[in-house]
Formats: structure tokens, C-alpha cells, sequence
């Protein structure tokens, strides 16, 4: 009986929290969807001002809406930069609370792949790693959302050489596959340093545009904040939009001068796209 009740319990435990998973998700995306709107009448209301301001003919389409668009506009005034969006809530507690990193690889993975999937677990601090089995990719978020995991990183390979990179940030996205190039692993880099366990410093080079933000802070919030005196550095580097990863550390020899250590593992990667999905 005692077993019976125990397993009612944990039945309705399960369902409720699949209940709160689900309305948590249809609140995200219904915000989303507003925001779509919102923007398409913001693009409207710019373009009517535009061709006002210019005393030109208005544009075809917006000439159906341009009474209530220039209502609108009577009350715009310049403080609306800054307004918070989905993109906010991603990412609401990054810097509070450090984040926690599930790393694991495609199914029946190499030794090569599971000998790099223990370098890449040592970058990120605090990470974990789990032996992927035969788990689907849906049971593993699942799993992950049970245990407050922050981030999902899978490593892919083709014929022993890894060649892919999975960065899925719960619950709701956004996900990133990479294409991985020139995998250098930590025991082929020549005079390698040792392996700091410090929060590392990190260097985004060239991610100015809108995308390039997006994918930086997909990356950035896999680390926690650095502290002050941490001589850890990790550096992406965007060229023609291959990003080279670089880990090092350093020492001061002096007052003027640092010596560099390359730790490892190096190697690129090329953002393919950024989509949700794994969140549902």
C-alpha cells in the first residue's frame, strides 16, 4: 500500500512539473510574439516618419495605417532605447548566479572524442560530464532542466575527428551548432602550461555587429565572472566569422612585461545558426 501511495506521489510530482514546464514555455513565447508585433509597427511608424520628414510620398505599405501610425507617433519621445526584450530574460541571472555546464558527446563516441570532451569539461569551470549512452537528445534536456543545468554542450565527430559543437542554453534557448575546425588537443600543443582551475578573463575580438553580439553572449555566459587577480585568459578571436579559440596563462616577469603559457586545447569554429529548439 505504503508503495502504491509512493508511487501516486511521484506520479503527480511529474505531471505538475510538466504543467509548469509547459505554461513556462507559452509565457516566453507569446512574449516573443508580441515583440514581433510591437517591432513591425515601430518599422511602420519609422518608415511614415521618414517619408514626412522628407515631404515625400508615403510608402504603399503603410498608407492603410498611416491615421493611426501618426497617432502613434504624437507620443513616441526619445526614451525607448534599452527596452528590455526575450533576449533579457535568456540570460537574467547571469553574473548572480554562477552557471552549470553539462558536457557530453554524440553516441558511441571515439577515444579521441571522449579524451577531447574531457578537455573541453576542464575549460569551463565547474562543468560536469556525463557519459551520453544510448539517451536521446530529448531526454537529455530533460534531465538537465531537472538539475538546474544552465547549459547543454555536446561535442559531435566524424571518423574519430571532432567536428561539431552543440551550445544549448535552458530552459529556453537560444541554440547554437558550431562547425569545429584544426582540433589541436591539449597533449600536441608544444610546451603546454598547465591547466588552471581559476574563472578565466575572456577576450571577444571583433564582435561588433548584431550577430556577432548575439553569438558572443552565447558564449560568454558558459564562464562565470572572473575574479581580480585571475591569470587565466581565454580568447575568441572573429575572422571572416571563423572564431579561433585560444587558452592561456600568465605571469608577470615584471613590472612592464607578461609571460604568456598556452594551456590548451585550440582550435576554430564557425557558427552554422542559432535557433531554439531542445527546449521544449
Amino acid at each position: 500500500m505504503l508503495i502504491v501511495s509512493f508511487l501516486l506521489f511521484i506520479m503527480v510530482c511529474f505531471s505538475l512539473m510538466i504543467v509548469a514546464s509547459t505554461r513556462l514555455r507559452r509565457e516566453y513565447l507569446y512574449r516573443k510574439s508580441q515583440e514581433d508585433r510591437v517591432r513591425t509597427i515601430e518599422e511602420k511608424k519609422q518608415k511614415l516618419k521618414s517619408a514626412l520628414d522628407a515631404i515625400r510620398l508615403i510608402p504603399t505599405e503603410v498608407c492603410r495605417e498611416a491615421v493611426q501610425l501618426q497617432k502613434l507617433l504624437e507620443y513616441d519621445d526619445e526614451g525607448a532605447e534599452g527596452v528590455s526584450s526575450h533576449m533579457d530574460d535568456e540570460y537574467k541571472w547571469a553574473g548572480v548566479e554562477d552557471p552549470k555546464v553539462m558536457v557530453t558527446t554524440s553516441r558511441d563516441p571515439s577515444s579521441r572524442l571522449k579524451m577531447f570532451v574531457k578537455e573541453v569539461k576542464l575549460i569551463f569551470p565547474g562543468a560536469q560530464r556525463m557519459n551520453r549512452g544510448g539517451h536521446e537528445i530529448k531526454a537529455l534536456v530533460q534531465a538537465c532542466k531537472a538539475n538546474n543545468v544552465t547549459d547543454l554542450v555536446i561535442v559531435h565527430e566524424t571518423r574519430g575527428q571532432p567536428d561539431g559543437l552543440v551550445v544549448c542554453h535552458l530552459p529556453f534557448g537560444p541554440t547554437a551548432y558550431f562547425t569545429l575546425y584544426n582540433v589541436v588537443m591539449r597533449h600536441d600543443v608544444p610546451d603546454i602550461g598547465t591547466m588552471s582551475e581559476a574563472y578565466p578573463n575572456l577576450i571577444f575580438h571583433n564582435f561588433s555587429s548584431r550577430l556577432g553580439q548575439r553569438v558572443s553572449n552565447i558564449l560568454k555566459y558558459l564562464f562565470p565572472v572572473p575574479k581580480e587577480d585571475s591569470r587565466r585568459v581565454i580568447t575568441f578571436a572573429n575572422q571572416e566569422d571563423f572564431i579561433s579559440f585560444r587558452h592561456h596563462t600568465y605571469k608577470k616577469t615584471d613590472h612592464r612585461n607578461v609571460e604568456l603559457s598556452e594551456v590548451g586545447p585550440r582550435f576554430e569554429i564557425k557558427c552554422k545558426y542559432n535557433v531554439l529548439p531542445f527546449s521544449s
